[in-house]
């Protein structure tokens, strides 16, 4: 509160009882604030958790009728309910407006606001009014959908990072599936993919995945790139194989076939002498940007990876000769193995595309400095080389403490980057920064997400969900739409692990437990229609 004196904020413990969203004639428990020429009162409200919605305010009866000027500030961070839209902070009102003056009506009821946030900042404007506040209610606007997947194990650190993925996602499941909820409220294709693992790990089939993958194929007309990036219109691709292959459902994948025949066709004619050529935005993610060498190696190992996942899909499909050419060009394109010189990224997806051993990407490059340069978006492929190489161990202590990091500095939802390195004299998201402390929000960041631009809610960093669920608690399918799955769980330092996995015949319970001479005892529970190799 900008005034603890109680002269100018009066009653404000009155905001955090629980109230009705109406307004009435009663004049009890009403929060006041008092403005005058000097003094233009304000406070901020924590409501606990990140949300997408805005706020209602219910107001009650001062003596001047007239509707009361206030500016609202919402925030991801508290920082961010302090700062103005300036080119200083980096705080804005892209995608979606946070900083905003509004009237609110006498005794009457207001609701304003859609975006991402967990705190708002509401200052009076004019001199000389009183606002009286009978309630400041958070609207959460969200899928009402039940949670299938669970994990849930002896280390309480793991559970948390699982659930705060699947949250971060399930707020991210609005019209179209997003990749944030403040900040880059857009369908991107490349972000799609991890989010697409989590959904088809925690929530099973869902609409949005199919609206969204369709609302990109159809404003992306051939041969445009999706959202201008060659990597994600490949990114597309394996979308498309991954969902089939938990979905199974070949009327949707037959829905794509001209497209994704001809996208493979374009795919194709973007090599030279068995090398990725790819034109349009070259991109992985942000922090790979700034290293051309790294991007080649990256862009080389996703042309292969997604032509092995064509060759997939069109003998599905029953394009036997479109097949055959994918194999063919991947099979010359495995000829040529790139330098990864040193990225991360670039090393993880060499591994994932069968090009680079995955013990010696993991060994020399992924595992070098620990979680040192891991990504939001791309750690997931690092965690998914990482278990390729059989460490196990190492991708879940990476887990705990690069995605743990952002839990100990007040996150309910994973960030669209983050660097342990910024925590080291950081406050939380959660307090005003004091004299000497970085600001973990606004201090940081670079590229489209500088300062309190930088979104901390980003669908794209939640891979540790559905890798949790595939490796820790050993969940892969086998054939498409889960009839075969193979459960061979990793326990790594943990004793016990138990949870669920949905399926479209029904949810598999499954519990992990290690015996006093190290062997694991499993007891799963498959719906029928589902086989389970172990």
């Amino acid at each position: 509160m900008s005034d603890k004196t109680g002269q100018s904020i009066i009653d404000p413990q009155n905001l955090i009882k629980l109230g009705t969203g109406q307004a009435d004639l009663v004049h009890r428990n009403i929060s006041r604030l008092v403005s005058t020429h000097e003094v233009r009162p304000g406070l901020v409200l924590d409501f606990g958790k990140e949300i997408q919605g805005g706020l209602q305010l219910i107001t009650d009866q001062p003596g001047d009728h007239r509707p009361i000027k206030i500016r609202i500030r919402f925030g991801e961070s508290v920082s961010e309910t302090m700062s103005d839209v300036d080119t200083i902070s980096g705080a804005t009102n892209d995608h979606a407006m946070r900083d905003f003056i509004i009237d609110v009506p006498w005794l009457g009821m207001m609701q304003i606001g859609n975006t991402g946030f967990r705190f708002a900042r509401i200052d009076l404007v004019d001199p000389n009014r009183d606002l009286q506040l009978k309630e400041v209610r958070a609207v959460f606007e969200y899928r009402d959908i039940p949670y299938l997947g669970s994990f849930k194990s002896n280390d309480d650190r793991l559970n948390q990072i699982w659930n705060t993925g699947a949250y971060t996602v399930h707020l991210n499941m609005q019209e179209y599936l997003w990749d944030g909820i403040k900040r880059d409220r857009l369908v991107w294709v490349g972000d799609m993919h991890p989010e697409v693992m989590t959904i088809n790990a925690v929530f099973g089939k869902n609409d949005v995945v199919a609206k969204s993958l369709d609302q990109a194929r159809d404003i992306t007309p051939l041969p445009g790139w999706m959202n201008g990036i060659s990597a994600y219109s490949m990114w597309w691709v394996l979308i498309h194989r991954d969902l089939y292959k938990n979905q199974g459902d070949l009327e949707y994948l037959r829905k794509q076939q001209k497209y994704l025949v001809a996208l493979l066709d374009q795919i194709m004619q973007k090599t030279k002498d068995n090398k990725e050529n790819l034109d349009g935005g070259r991109f992985l993610d942000w922090p790979s940007s700034e290293n051309p060498l790294g991007v080649h190696a990256g862009l080389h190992a996703m042309m292969v990876m997604t032509l092995d996942a064509g060759a997939e899909l069109c003998t599905i499909l029953d394009e036997p000769a479109q097949a055959a050419k994918c194999k063919e060009v991947s099979t010359n394109l495995k000829l040529y193995v790139p330098d990864a010189n040193n990225s991360k990224q670039a090393a993880a997806l060499l591994s994932l595309a069968g090009l680079v051993d995955a013990q010696k990407a993991n060994t020399e490059v992924i595992s070098q400095g620990e979680c040192e340069r891991f990504s939001t978006f791309y750690g997931y492929y690092m965690l998914q080389a990482k278990a390729k190489a059989k460490d196990y161990q190492g991708a879940m202590d990476c887990i705990r403490n690069y995605w743990g990091g952002m839990l100990d500095m007040g996150a309910t939802t994973f960030w669209e980057d983050f660097d342990l390195a910024w925590t080291k004299n950081a406050a939380p998201i959660t307090e005003l920064v004091p004299e000497g402390k970085d600001d973990i929000h606004g201090d940081f960041g670079a590229y489209c997400y500088k300062n309190l631009r930088h979104s901390l809610c980003h669908g794209w960093a939640s891979g540790p969900t559905s890798w949790l669920t595939e490796h820790v608690l050993g969940v892969s399918v086998v054939e498409p739409g889960c009839k075969v799955i193979r459960i061979q769980p990793n326990l790594g330092d943990l004793q016990w692990v138990e949870g669920t996995f949905p399926t479209p015949m029904g949810v598999v319970k499954i519990r992990h437990e290690k015996q006093a001479n190290g062997k694991i005892k499993s007891d799963i529970d498959a719906p029928k229609g589902v086989k389970v190799l172990r």
